[in-house]
């Protein structure tokens, strides 16, 4: 793992220190890398790269305060490769643990795109990020869901909460990029930004047998249940502060300036004490309304 040369300078407390995942998935490093450095050289921030499997040992509470935000863009826990079922793998006790460790010792995290299919049979991280995206049937929260569907598509990206950090600076804004048709946890989320697009499910492809036999051949989604608009929201899981951002398929979305800003207010808040103060309030919350339950 070697760090980003952008930044170097800047070594010091007001200097962010972000890890970013990949693995699982592929991805235009390139223009993801570039992405990253340019956000970085503006902010005077410092990035580092981590691949999985290997990077999974980073999702741990033994490293607390190492990395100030985790922007993940992997797929952990699928063994994805095409022309075959997407297959899940079950996350071990220890990395159950770890991992809720991690989100119980407040680690902000950025979850971009794909790895809203992470861990697929595993609910505790689909709770964690506020929804999933399935490249497989099955359980989510005791109900049987089909595959996901996806599709490219032109949209607009409509900001509906300019007084969040997240989104300061923002403009309802243009690109093409991949839509999913997936479970979200609406009611669960703080909504930033929704697509104006059609979100039907017959225009969808179910993504199962699109892994399978391809695009032309796999079948559309009709019968999914009807999706979210929403494609970016932020949550807390523990006491972590995490920001979901859905379009990120492509170099074309890693160059636009709105999705690079996008991505760096992510970063900024989900390190931030507000954000922090926010997901300690947040818990306890939560934990009262359990007591009384």
């Amino acid at each position: 793992m070697l760090w980003s040369a952008v930044g170097r300078t800047v070594v010091g407390m007001t200097s962010r220190r972000v890890l970013a995942v990949t693995g699982g998935h592929s991805v235009d490093m390139a223009a993801f890398s570039a992405m990253l450095n340019s956000i970085c050289e503006e902010r005077n921030w410092l990035w580092s790269h981590a691949v999985q499997p290997a990077a999974q040992g980073w999702f741990s509470p033994a490293r607390p305060g190492q990395w100030d935000a985790i922007l993940c863009h992997d797929i952990p826990g699928l063994a994805l490769k095409r022309g075959e079922p997407p297959v899940p793998i079950h996350p071990t006790d220890r990395q159950q643990a770890d991992i809720l460790g991690m989100l119980e010792a407040g680690q902000g995290l950025v979850v971009t795109h794909h790895s809203l299919a992470g861990w697929p049979s595993w609910d505790d991280w689909a709770n964690a990020l506020g929804g999933r995206f399935n490249y497989a049937p099955g359980p989510l929260r005791g109900e049987r869901w089909p595959s996901s569907g996806t599709r490219i598509d032109s949209y607009r990206a409509n900001v509906v909460a300019p007084s969040h950090p997240v989104c300061e600076g923002l403009d309802d804004w243009s690109l093409t990029d991949e839509l999913y048709c997936c479970p979200v946890f609406d009611d669960e989320v703080v909504p930033l930004i929704r697509t104006d697009a059609d979100m039907s499910p017959e225009l969808f492809i179910s993504t199962y047998e699109h892994v399978i036999v391809g695009e032309d051949a796999a079948p559309r989604s009709t019968g999914h249940p009807p999706p979210s608009n929403l494609i970016a929201w932020a949550t807390v899981a523990g006491h972590s502060p995490i920001v979901y951002i859905q379009p990120g398929d492509s170099a074309a979305t890693f160059t636009q300036p709105m999705y690079r800003r996008l991505v760096a207010n992510a970063l900024a808040w989900v390190s931030s004490n507000e954000a922090h103060d926010w997901a300690v309030r947040h818990a306890a919350i939560a934990d009262a309304m359990v007591a009384q339950a």
